[in-house]
């Protein structure tokens, strides 16, 4: 097959892929299948095609399956607790409602460890809106705030299913990347915050908050009528980070060590096993009295909720199979490595990806699954530079947030904004995330 041909035909795949997702609005997977299908019929002796379909579907499952199922049943626990309430109400009396954009941003970033950036959303705007009405900002600042802490975390951190698909393409150390997606993560947030701060004083916003103004304490209750205590609340969440960190450090500083003490330590740190036990911290959320009857259900939802992303994300490692059983990547990558553009190329991909279809988790799994058979000739062969990669590709898929993109419209929608306002500054403040932590990228790739 020549280079040529196999370039047109993974062309002709994205865009296929961008319109049957955002023009067609067809099922994500269906559309990753179909099209995976067609490269591979084209590209691909006979015989060869379903093991091909069978093996980038298996072993993308393999590797995040579990670690999106244990998440999302730390989300609803979270959820359902109302923890993230705790958290939020109790940033807020250490910030004061002067500084209430910070307890927010807070609030977003920790919750948005384990929940999803659009459920995240969900979950907290009632909150967010109290908070709110009692701070007196406008209220386009506060939902920005809140939504660009959640999609920075989303869009850089497993078990997020972007993040965490990509790690299984390419072939990546979980825990590695939760450390290094974190700290880049904190620049990300920050940087939309600091924007959405200078575009709302430069420009016109509709006028005033006309949202109700609901007790933040009395709203949201637990199951016996009282919040847990924020060190309950953040006890699921920080005991998966804690022990995925303490793995990455034991790794580091004793390489290749088998002694009893290092396995259990590594062990522990797997990011499945943590995120396990903080599955079983989260347990400890719900009251004796509601724990039997309620426990069944609440595992049931979060699988539910589970399910669907575990498939998308298993349908992009199966694209990404079919791409680099074509052996076009291979080639693509030497070409591409003569123009010097490095870390610039999946950051690109995924930013075209992103505008033009509107879900950072398929352009991100679609942005790895192109990349992953040109990581030699890229130079990126290490396992740093691999994360990296990673992390350029979920700066990518940030930009640009609008109206094709249903984040989007949860932002808009349950913080009562009007759409203009979204654009001016949520919207603006997706680019100056992504181009913020593409510059965090480049910095410590020429540190390594």
């Amino acid at each position: 097959m020549s280079l040529t041909f196999g370039i047109l035909v993974i062309l002709t795949a994205i865009v296929l892929i961008i319109l049957l997702t955002s023009v067609l609005r067809f099922n994500a997977f269906l559309s990753l299948f179909v099209v995976s299908l067609f490269v591979a019929i084209v590209t691909l002796p006979l015989p060869d095609i379903v093991p091909v379909l069978k093996k980038g579907f298996g072993d993308t499952m393999n590797s995040i399956g579990l670690i999106i199922i244990f998440g999302s049943i730390i989300g609803v626990l979270l959820d359902i607790s109302n923890a993230t309430t705790s958290i939020a109400n109790y940033l807020l009396k250490l910030t004061g409602d002067k500084k209430a954009p910070l307890a927010t941003s807070l609030t977003g970033f920790i919750s948005g460890l384990t929940i999803y950036c659009d459920s995240g959303f969900i979950v907290l705007s009632g909150l967010n809106r109290s908070v709110t009405a009692k701070s007196k900002f406008h209220p386009v600042v506060m939902a920005s705030v809140l939504a660009g802490s959640l999609y920075g975390v989303h869009n850089l951190i497993p078990p997020h299913p972007g993040a965490t698909a990509a790690a299984g393409i390419l072939d990546v150390n979980v825990g590695k990347l939760i450390l290094a997606g974190i700290l880049t993560a904190v620049v990300a947030t920050a940087a939309g915050i600091a924007w959405v701060f200078f575009i709302s004083k430069k420009i016109k916003l509709s006028d005033g908050n006309s949202m109700p103004d609901p007790q933040i304490d009395e709203k949201n209750k637990g199951f016996d009528g009282n919040l847990p205590s924020v060190g309950h609340a953040l006890f699921p969440i920080a005991l998966p980070i804690l022990l995925i960190t303490i793995s990455s450090v034991v790794e580091i500083l004793f390489p290749g060590d088998t002694s009893p003490f290092s396995q259990v330590i590594k062990f522990a740190g797997d990011p499945v096993i943590a995120l396990m036990l903080g599955m079983f911290a989260g347990f400890s959320l719900i009251p004796q009295n509601n724990f039997k009857n309620n426990l069944d259900k609440f595992i049931n939802s979060a699988i539910e909720k589970a399910g669907p992303i575990i498939i998308v994300t298993a349908g992009g490692g199966l694209f990404g199979a079919v791409i680099k059983s074509t052996g076009v990547g291979e080639q693509v990558g030497v070409l591409l490595s003569e123009t010097g553009m490095g870390l610039l190329i999946p950051f690109i991909i995924a930013f075209v990806l992103k505008t033009a279809q509107g879900s950072s988790t398929i352009a991100i799994i679609t942005a790895a699954s192109i990349i992953a058979p040109m990581l030699d000739s890229l130079g990126f062969s290490g396992e740093w530079d691999k994360i990296l990669v990673i992390l350029s590709m979920g700066a990518g898929a940030m930009m640009i947030s609008h109206a094709n993109d249903s984040y989007f419209w949860v932002i808009t929608k349950f913080s009562g904004l009007e759409v203009k306002d979204s654009l001016k500054v949520y919207s603006t403040m997706t680019i100056a995330m992504g181009l913020s932590t593409l510059l965090v990228v480049l910095a410590l790739a020429g540190l390594s």
